[in-house]
């Protein structure tokens, strides 16, 4: 493993590690995970262990942690988009089977998991490491110096020499540049699952290296979750009762709204299935005024609907990238839900996402002090990336020659690792 460096885009949804060579190639890590070998490695994490045996606690990352979770939900504690608390000052710890976790260890306990699956690609860590970081952490009020000291000390219990840490469409520039034949202003679109980050590049070639000067940047924090929560509050909720009515002591009351804010994220739907919210759940399918709707709110927290929920919401959103119309389809025990969706309607619906990205890319440019006509390419990346609403954003802006994307998953890691093998890595990175 001598000279090799790695770049791990650890990311909201997926993680996805890269070696690069001295010759400058680079190559994904592969796991050989329960549905078939895979690079996009789940960043979620789970906890078992038997209620009378607490000792024997299994943890698990990636889809090994999925696959743990459906098998047994009641005694699992499952967590996924746990980088979104990276930057968050009021997250101070969790409680998980009667041990305290900080961030830090949800984090390496991560890595140390997605290590023992990569088996031998990653027996030998090289010394030196290459971390992606957003432009902007999510969060309402992130602390990006805390993150970061987060990352550091989770990262350094895996034994690095070096780290480094660089943002993370920065890495997508790196890797997006080493394909140009000529001097150019770039701007890298990042889409991931909790943030859309955006960096304005200026990239030459001396003496056969690449040079650059980043020229302005931006982020904002939502992205391909949040269009998956729009889904499920226009298709799902609905169905399940939310906008619907209760009778009560004479009179006509709403559903309270908060029982379907859970379903902005499937794993937290055991969480509501555990608290007291449940008896009133329960108490309203005899008192709703669509009691239908009720129980199959109460079957789909009771029956651990959610993974597949998530999943048909994902299929949609891919079908809608290519197709102008798609079907939605959910069934799971008695549920049944079935319904055409029109593009426009799903454009509809994440037009306040739509927005902020919108706005976030305008404040880039602001940032660099240039406008359209001095951006000579524009990269997008990142599953959000597909969702031809997004790209319309750009091709508002730029002639769509100027405009490429590709590589969805992999570009931030390859560059990463790529990056690692430059001799002036101050040039692209920082250290904390």
């Amino acid at each position: 493993m001598t000279g090799l460096s790695l770049g791990i885009d650890f990311g909201t949804t997926n993680t996805v590690i890269a070696l690069a060579g001295a010759d400058g190639a680079s190559e994904l890590v592969r796991f050989p995970a329960p549905e078939g070998e895979l690079f996009a490695f789940r960043s979620a994490l789970s906890f078992n262990a038997p209620s009378d045996r607490p000792a024997e606690r299994r943890v698990e990352a990636g889809p090994w942690a999925i696959e743990a979770y459906v098998e047994d939900p009641l005694e699992t504690r499952f967590i996924q988009s746990f980088k979104s608390f990276a930057a968050s000052a009021s997250f101070t710890e969790t409680q998980i089977l009667g041990r305290r976790y900080v961030f830090e260890d949800m984090l390496s306990a991560f890595l140390l998991k997605l290590r023992d699956h990569a088996g031998a690609s990653l027996a030998d860590m090289p010394r030196r490491v290459i971390v992606g970081r957003p432009v902007i952490f999510a969060g309402a009020a992130p602390n990006e110096d805390l993150a970061l000291r987060r990352y550091e000390a989770a990262f350094a219990r895996l034994g690095f020499d070096e780290i480094l840490y660089a943002y993370e469409p920065v890495g997508a520039a790196f890797f997006f540049a080493r394909g140009l034949s000529e001097d150019a202003t770039v701007l890298v679109g990042d889409f991931g699952g909790g943030t859309s980050d955006f960096s304005i590049i200026r990239f030459s070639r001396r003496d056969g290296e690449i040079q650059s000067t980043p020229l302005g940047r931006s982020g904002v924090g939502v992205a391909g979750d949040a269009f998956d929560y729009r889904i499920i509050d226009n298709l799902v909720s609905p169905a399940l009762g939310k906008g619907s009515t209760y009778s009560s002591f004479g009179k006509t009351l709403p559903i309270p709204n908060r029982y379907y804010s859970a379903f902005a994220r499937w794993d937290q739907l055991a969480l509501l299935r555990a608290s007291r919210d449940m008896r009133e759940i329960r108490k309203l399918v005899r008192e709703a005024d669509e009691p239908e709707k009720i129980s199959r709110l109460v079957e789909t927290l009771d029956e651990n609907y959610g993974y597949q929920l998530y999943r048909s919401v994902s299929r949609l959103k891919e079908a809608l990238s290519t197709e102008t119309q798609a079907a939605f389809s959910f069934a799971a025990g008695s549920i049944q839900l079935e319904r055409q969706v029109k593009r426009g309607e799903f454009e509809t619906w994440i037009k306040p996402e739509l927005r902020q990205i919108e706005d976030a890319v305008d404040q880039a440019m602001a940032n660099a002090g240039l406008g359209a006509l001095a951006i000579d390419r524009v990269f997008l990346t990142g599953g959000s990336s597909l969702v031809p609403a997004v790209r319309e954003i750009f091709l508002r802006r730029f002639p769509a020659e100027r405009i490429e994307s590709g590589n969805e998953l992999e570009s931030i890691a390859s560059g990463l690792a790529l990056m690692g093998r430059e001799r002036d890595l101050e040039r692209w990175c920082q250290r904390v």
